[in-house]
């Protein structure tokens, strides 16, 4: 009960409201409140309050929440790591939307006759981390680069160039080409770089003479915005697919690039749905490596 009230408690706290904690628990906003009310009861303190139609952490919940947070993490895998997964046991994978969208559309759909019970979610790379850390999810499979000391399996499964699609390619031809003056950067649409597993963009996409003047939180939208003829646009390989007739003015840019890894908690792979899972993703990205450049 102790941990159930805990989780309960950091939901709140970044969900903000009873319902949107509910949801995410697969519970009732009733059985959420109980929750809360027996862990104050518990440590004798209050640690909610309401704040328009929001709920509010007190100082005492945030104090507890920054020294437990980590712990209850951990905590969660491990438990995670020794529940029961048969055959028929849905399989948590989060996933990098783009991912899903460039390369893993087929592969799913063939797959999940061979396993119906994948449970796929969509988030980006920094909630893909903390979902497999936590046991939220079993496999990660995402894109950008990875903090260190994320205390995951890792895998490389690709090196995914980038593109720059519009009318303005003089800055796409070669790595010299697009360089001028500090004054003279060229202005790009890319994905939200103060994302951590984007920022390291900045600085090449510096080097290139590309200044990025809009950052979106979704490449799904840039693609919209490049198939209107709004660019340059700067999408990884996997996407271009999805441009339509607009696919013919994308331009590699040389040397840069996004690494795609399959992450998981170190033992999973000692469970037989997961290394078969993994086995088939490694097969399925390995001959791309040498088609996409």
């Amino acid at each position: 009960m102790l941990l159930e009230g805990l989780e309960t408690l950091c939901l709140l706290a970044s969900e903000g409201t009873m319902a949107k904690a509910a949801n995410r628990l697969y519970i009732s906003q009733s059985a959420v409140s109980k929750r809360i009310a027996q862990l104050e009861q518990r440590l004798g303190k209050k640690l909610i309050e309401p704040d328009g139609r929001q709920t509010r952490l007190t100082p005492q919940a945030l104090e507890l929440l920054s020294r437990v947070a980590p712990s209850l993490a951990e905590i969660k895998g491990v438990l995670a790591d020794n529940q029961p997964l048969t055959d028929q046991t849905p399989l948590p994978i989060a996933c990098s939307e783009t991912l899903l969208a460039g390369y893993l559309t087929r592969f799913m759909h063939d797959y999940l006759r061979r396993d119906p019970h994948l449970a796929l979610s969509t988030h980006h790379t920094p909630v893909i981390l903390a979902r497999v850390r936590s046991g939220d999810a079993l496999l990660g499979i995402c894109a950008g680069r990875l903090p260190p000391g994320h205390g995951l399996g890792a895998e490389l499964l690709l090196e995914e160039p980038f593109y720059l699609v519009g009318d303005d390619q003089q800055a796409a031809s070669t790595p010299d080409q697009g360089k001028g003056e500090p004054g003279d950067m060229r202005k790009i649409l890319t994905m939200d770089l103060e994302n951590p597993s984007n920022s390291y963009l900045r600085e090449p996409l510096a080097e290139l003479g590309l200044e990025p003047v809009m950052e979106l939180d979704s490449y799904l939208a840039l693609i919209e915005l490049a198939k209107a003829g709004i660019g340059p646009v700067l999408l990884p390989a996997g996407l271009l697919t999805l441009l339509g007739e607009q696919d013919h003015k994308a331009r590699p840019l040389p040397g840069l690039g996004r690494p795609l890894h399959l992450i998981y908690r170190p033992n999973s792979l000692k469970r037989a749905r997961i290394a078969q899972l993994v086995s088939a993703l490694r097969a399925h990205f390995q001959p791309l490596s040498g088609v996409i450049q």
